[in-house]
């Protein structure tokens, strides 16, 4: 499945603008992270994987993690890619463990994205491209902001991949910069 593909099939079950950015944030996400961890030549996969991982939750949020199996079989998905989206609920609202080190990196990176895109509504910039580590935390550690970002989760993620927390947030953060431009294109193109 070609990215194009990928995003195809997003669409046909995704309209909502905030389903969208999501969806791309979270595979530019995990481009880099396979950039960024040595398995650049997986990089494709792993965007796909991050742009597809939610594509059951905007019409069956109640069957998340649960429909997508259907959806993907259907589109001719690889077994490979519909585990690695049905395993970022684990714990949550699917028993599939992760384990590879992207199936790792998406149930980690997945909550992460949402809380760092918060942070950025509220920095006077209304960016990522000028927040640092130090912000981040200080939004982290506030347990009302973003509260539907689920501390609990990222952490968990973190220590499933033996990165240190504030490894997992500096990682996610640099990973986010470079993209937040280009997913505001590619959003607008898809209006």
């Amino acid at each position: 499945m070609t990215y194009e593909e990928a995003m195809a099939l997003l669409r046909r079950y995704n309209s909502e603008p905030f389903h969208l950015a999501h969806a791309i944030t979270v595979s530019k996400v995990m481009r880099r992270m396979a950039e960024n961890l040595g398995y650049g030549d997986e990089a494709d996969f792993w965007a796909i994987v991050g742009l597809l991982h939610d594509i059951d939750f905007e019409q069956w949020p109640d069957q998340h993690c649960k429909k997508c199996m259907e959806l993907l079989r259907d589109a001719g998905a690889q077994e490979r890619l519909i585990h690695a989206v049905v395993c970022h609920g684990y714990g949550l609202c699917t028993d599939v463990v992760p384990e590879h080190e992207m199936e790792k990196v998406l149930f980690a990176c997945d909550e992460l994205t949402g809380l760092i895109g918060a942070c950025a509504k509220m920095r006077p910039s209304g960016s990522i491209t000028d927040m640092d580590l130090k912000s981040l935390k200080k939004k982290y550690k506030s347990k009302g902001f973003a509260a539907g970002c689920s501390r609990e989760v990222i952490a968990q993620g973190a220590q499933m991949l033996g990165w240190e927390l504030d490894d997992l947030l500096s990682r996610t953060l640099a990973a986010m910069q470079p993209d937040e431009a280009a997913i505001q294109v590619e959003l607008a193109a898809l209006a």
